[in-house]
């Protein structure tokens, strides 16, 4: 079959594979996106007319402060405005609603933060400036090891400069809060559990529990992010990102294909050369091939029988462990919702954060990774029309919400009220357990049964069926735990987003940073190609 050629071709088309595709083409090379779906984006999957008529959803991932905030979209802002791009936001990124009608915000005013951790609590508003001032002035560091090859000359430079700024005795500090649990940092931070419940579910956004190792890093850094930048989303959807950085690529003279799945990567000497499609054509690759995948789906699939691969990284690839699935449910609302408590604030709220407490988190990660379906489930629910207006008709409104707590296969329910059968997410499984979580989140919003027009449910069987990535519904391709973080992930027998074959590279949520929609894996892998001496752009031929 007639063989096509780019200078790089991309697999995937998730945000880190579209993010190193537009840097890539922006510095001249020809690069070719490769999706197996009918569309682009990966994770990234905005529906219109989506519960119901006249509303647009962003089906699974939704919110975009990573991103924004990260070390790729400088780099890209001007070319992703000049195609339409645009950012809303709020003041308030993040909120809490406890069941005796407690509330608690985080705004992006430090003054109006620290007066409301001061209002259920005095003293946590002195904790919350404290916080800022002593981490903020180490977010450098913080933020570097998210947005650095680790492995590499600049991981090299960040450890430098953090010996440099912090002295031996402050960067053995340093480490050793990295290693601390949420829980330990929030408990022997702030003395209200409203405020420990306001920052304590983050931690659920990178697919770790309040009592993990880790996670009190993990939830210091998203913190300090929302406080900065807030919760911004795209006006009109993700899809809008995900289409400026497809007219990026093809802008430049690249393209990006869907419906076209590959299925191995051809190696040639030991290098990769191209990839081969299920319908056997080949595509070559003159300089480098990106893939945007699992580690199973790299070492046992597109490499399988490549014997370039050690089995000692085929065995870690097998080991590779993946985390709590998600469940997603999108209310269409016939008006905004109204809050029970604390309306005025709340309703402005990018994400409320619905629970029972920092115990009731830690309990509901326990029941998941037990394979229960959690009794008390942590609600997120997202409020994308507070930001942008556009996604919903005049007047009415939406929630989006997520269960980052939801067993990819439940051997039962922690609450002993739904029978799970064999495991299987069946549609009845899947509404009864929505039934559960909507219930639950009416005690907080008053208007939730009147004003609810029409709603869709996907269960982890759903969203792995959307996109493999996403294995037992996993939304960030791989446990978090610190054996799978930073310069282990995805497993200690890789090196960063290089691979043991030569011009292949690794990249996606199952690679360093990890998960949350920031593309900063795409944008290392890219970074380094281009700065790799052979790796330079060639006259392109066309006709």
């Amino acid at each position: 079959m007639a063989v096509a050629g780019h200078d790089v071709v991309v697999i995937g088309s998730g945000i880190n594979a579209m993010v190193a595709a537009a840097v890539l083409a922006k510095n001249g090379r020809d690069v070719g996106v490769y999706e197996r779906n009918p569309r682009l984006g990966g994770a990234i999957r905005t529906e219109a007319d989506t519960p119901a008529p006249g509303y647009t959803t962003d089906l699974m991932s939704c919110w975009h402060p990573l991103f924004v905030g990260g070390p790729a979209y400088p780099s890209l802002e001007d070319d992703l405005a000049a195609r339409g791009l645009v950012y809303r936001n709020t003041d308030i990124p993040a909120a809490a609603a406890l069941p005796d009608g407690s509330t608690a915000v985080l705004s992006t005013d430090t003054d109006v933060t620290a007066a409301d951790f001061d209002r259920v609590s005095a003293g946590d508003g002195d904790a919350w400036r404290a916080f800022l001032t002593d981490f903020g002035g180490r977010a450098d560091i913080a933020f570097g090891a998210l947005g650095t090859e680790l492995l590499s000359l600049d991981g090299l430079k960040l450890v430098a400069r953090a010996a440099w700024k912090l002295g031996p005795r402050g960067l053995q500090q340093f480490g050793s809060e990295g290693l601390e649990s949420a829980r330990s940092w929030l408990t022997g931070t702030f003395a209200s559990p409203t405020v420990q419940a306001l920052l304590s579910p983050w931690t659920g956004h990178e697919g770790l529990g309040p009592d993990d190792a880790f996670s009190g890093f993990i939830n210091k850094v998203i913190a300090l992010a929302l406080a900065q930048g807030g919760c911004p989303v795209p006006e009109g959807g993700g899809v809008r990102l995900v289409d400026a950085l497809a007219a990026v690529v093809a802008d430049a003279g690249g393209t990006t294909r869907t419906g076209a799945e590959a299925t191995a990567v051809e190696i040639r000497d030991g290098r990769a050369t191209g990839i081969r499609l299920a319908d056997g054509e080949r595509v070559d690759a003159r300089q480098a091939v990106l893939a945007s995948v699992t580690p199973q789906a790299l070492y046992l699939g597109l490499l399988d029988g490549v014997a370039a691969v050690p089995e000692q990284v085929r065995r870690a690839a097998r080991g590779y462990r993946y985390g709590r699935g998600d469940m997603q449910i999108h209310l269409a609302l016939s008006e905004p919702p109204r809050w029970a408590h604390d309306h005025d604030r709340l309703s402005r709220a990018a994400i409320v954060h619905v629970s029972a407490g920092l115990d009731s988190i830690s309990r509901a990660v326990n029941e998941a990774q037990r394979h229960l379906l959690p009794a008390v489930p942590t609600i997120v629910a997202g409020q994308p029309a507070a930001l942008d207006p556009t996604r919903v008709p005049d007047g009415a409104g939406v929630l989006w919400l997520q269960l980052q707590e939801t067993p990819g296969h439940p051997v039962g329910d922690a609450a002993g009220q739904i029978d799970v059968g064999d495991g299987t997410w069946t549609h009845d499984l899947r509404e009864r357990y929505a039934d559960r979580v909507v219930d639950e989140l009416s005690r907080h919003v008053t208007n939730l049964d009147s004003a609810l027009t029409a709603r869709r449910v996907l269960s982890p069987a759903d969203l792995e069926a959307w996109n493999p990535n996403l294995v037992g519904g996993d939304p960030y391709s791989g446990a978090c735990s610190l054996d799978q973080f930073l310069i282990w992930r995805p497993t200690p027998r890789t090196r960063g987003h290089r691979t043991p074959v030569r011009d292949l590279w690794h990249i996606g949520a199952s690679t360093h940073p990890g998960p949350g929609l920031g593309g900063a894996s795409g944008y290392l892998a890219a970074r380094q190609l281009s700065r790799t001496p052979r790796f330079r752009a060639r006259p392109r031929h066309r006709g």
